[in-house]
């Protein structure tokens, strides 16, 4: 039975299947794991000749950062107070052996992302950075995700500096824009061959006490002019105010935006949904991605310390804290939402998951037309 006959399958799962099996080849031939095999394949444009002359090339290149986090983000931290010292993400990194010219397999998956002009594909996570335990694994896990899942637009929070000049080596299919350059902050990843910057722009949050901010990319996706942005907004119970203030923000710049521009926001909330409903709800035209997909139970949960024990809790917590919402355009091409999933719900070899909190995978279809959008968001 062919792919069309899986109304449930997500597009390009023939392309995951055949990635999957070239990561399971990998890893036999050179004794590592899915992780490994996945970050050396992607870098080598899935040829795997050259992801095993990588693989087997000596070690020369290293790096390590500093990254104490600022005194007063003990309550960002969620109970994460240790300063994380020295890391160095890059220890079993390789000389990269890419060639210019690429190969059969690179210019086939080339040719099929240009022609997948119609879909575009989003991650949002907080990858928990502040957490220094197995920080190399972990790193590797998110970059091991990236490969796979291929997204064109990539939203991270927590991130840190290591971490990201780990992302600059590995990742380097994507341009990478950062909403600050030390401590923690966010990012956004377009894929380079996809998704062109026109503008960046970062907007403090004035009483933030945690450092938050809002990280906003003007981009055009195959000639689509779309807004891009991602958040961490403030953390803990205790800090509900803030939050709520926060998102004001966040809504406010939306509507700001060209309504024949589409906009697509993800981060790490850290909402409650009666912080939402305080506030009446979202805009008219504004569609929370998870709740127009009909609220698919098993994308419910993005901080689940039942499932994920990351962080060693004492108690049971499952909460909604990543989101993502989405406001069409008026006019010109209309951005839809197809699917939503988790990722990062497999243990590393190291016994830990990637982050403390699921990443989302989200696909949107994408239709040009020149006559004002008639569908309704609910």
């Amino acid at each position: 039975m062919d792919e069309a006959a899986h109304p449930t399958q997500p597009p390009g799962a023939s392309v995951l299947r055949e990635r999957a099996q070239l990561c399971a080849e990998f890893a036999s031939v050179t004794s590592s794991d899915k992780a490994v095999a996945q970050c050396y394949l992607a870098e080598n444009d899935w040829d795997m000749q050259r992801a095993l002359n990588s693989f087997f090339e000596p070690d020369v290149e290293f790096l390590s950062g500093d990254v104490s986090p600022h005194p007063s983000d003990a309550a960002a931290m969620e109970s994460q107070s240790q300063a994380v010292a020295c890391i160095d993400l890059t220890e079993d990194e390789p000389t990269s052996s890419r060639s210019e010219g690429g190969s059969g397999a690179g210019q086939s998956v080339q040719a099929e992302q240009d022609e997948d002009k119609d879909k575009l594909s989003l991650v949002t996570w907080n990858i928990d950075g502040l957490d220094s335990d197995n920080l190399r694994e972990r790193s590797r896990g998110l970059c091991s995700y990236l490969a796979l899942y291929s997204p064109d637009v990539v939203f991270l929070q927590e991130v840190i500096p290591p971490i990201l000049d780990y992302l600059k080596k590995r990742a380097v299919s994507y341009n990478i824009i950062e909403g600050n350059d030390e401590y923690y902050f966010t990012a956004i990843m377009l894929k380079k061959s996809r998704v062109k910057l026109l503008k960046r722009e970062i907007v403090p949050f004035p009483s933030t006490s945690m450092l938050r901010n809002l990280l906003i990319a003007e981009v055009s996706f195959f000639g689509s002019e779309l807004c891009l942005m991602t958040s961490h907004l403030e953390s803990c119970k205790e800090h509900s105010k803030e939050r709520v203030n926060q998102l004001k923000m966040v809504l406010k710049r939306i509507g700001e935006v060209s309504e024949n521009v589409t906009v697509i926001f993800g981060g790490d909330t850290n909402l409650r949904d009666q912080e939402v409903t305080k506030l009446g709800g979202l805009p008219s035209g504004v569609c929370d991605v998870w709740e127009y997909l009909g609220k698919p139970e098993h994308c419910r949960y993005t901080w689940d310390t039942k499932t994920n024990n990351n962080k060693k809790a004492r108690y049971f917590c499952r909460l909604r804290f990543d989101r993502v919402l989405l406001r069409p355009a008026k006019q010109g091409a209309q951005i839809t939402p197809q699917h939503m999933d988790l990722i990062g719900l497999e243990k590393l070899d190291c016994g830990r998951f990637t982050s403390d909190h699921w990443g989302i995978h989200c696909g949107f279809t994408v239709q040009t037309q020149t006559s004002p959008a008639t569908t309704a968001l609910h």
